[in-house]
């Protein structure tokens, strides 16, 4: 079954509770959204495929057992699910980063899921599916990424509204990098108490915020 895949790459993981930590990055082809902000445009189109044991070959060069799938939209491939499947089998600690406009019922339990919730700034804040909270579970993770007060307010409001069953700890306030303070964040937060964490983009920190391939 092939994938359109844009890249493989070994690094270190940038984001989530898993930050810091070597992983194995398998970045697909292909997004359904336009945020305003993304910062993997190149993943629309730079693509080539790649079947199963072409990218199972490819990630045993690594010596390292966490892998990522993202994007782009790693959801809008209709085998996806089945290389997560795969990957579990094959004993990989396996991380699925979505944007929250697919439905994620039919990814393995195992797979930890992080879903973004995009915000007003992203220009893309009517794409969530909110039936997707009712597939999470309790090891999986929500982010959202916030440009301005307004995407605090609203981040704030689905917290406390829809994501009350959700642990502190898997909820990701993450700033728009060199476009708002983390400090102005961390104040809000402070404020109000808020049940979740503020996530910086460390990748964006250790190199360069615009190199490819981290």
């Amino acid at each position: 079954m092939p994938l359109d895949v844009c890249e493989i790459f070994y690094s270190l993981q940038g984001e989530s509770t898993f930050m810091g930590l070597p992983c194995i990055f398998i970045r697909l082809s292909g997004c359904n959204l336009n945020c305003s902000w993304c910062d993997t445009r190149y993943a629309d189109k730079a693509s080539y495929s790649m079947n199963f044991e072409q990218i199972l070959k490819k990630i045993t060069t690594f010596n390292c057992n966490l892998v990522e799938v993202t994007g782009g939209e790693p959801l809008l491939q209709n085998d996806t699910p089945a290389l997560i499947s795969l990957l579990l089998e094959k004993s990989y600690q396996v991380l699925l980063e979505t944007n929250g406009s697919q439905s994620i019922k039919d990814i393995h339990t195992d797979c930890i899921k992080i879903m973004d919730i995009k915000c007003p700034s992203s220009n893309e804040s009517d794409s969530f599916l909110f039936e997707n909270i009712k597939f999470l579970t309790e090891h999986d993770e929500i982010k959202f990424v916030i440009g301005s007060q307004k995407d605090y307010k609203f981040a704030k409001t689905i917290i406390e509204d829809k994501l009350y069953k959700i642990s502190q700890n898997k909820i990701h306030l993450s700033p728009v990098f060199g476009h708002i303070s983390p400090e102005a964040i961390a104040g809000w937060m402070l404020e109000d108490n808020l049940p979740a964490r503020l996530s910086l983009q460390q990748h964006k920190i250790i190199w360069h915020p615009d190199k490819r391939g981290v």
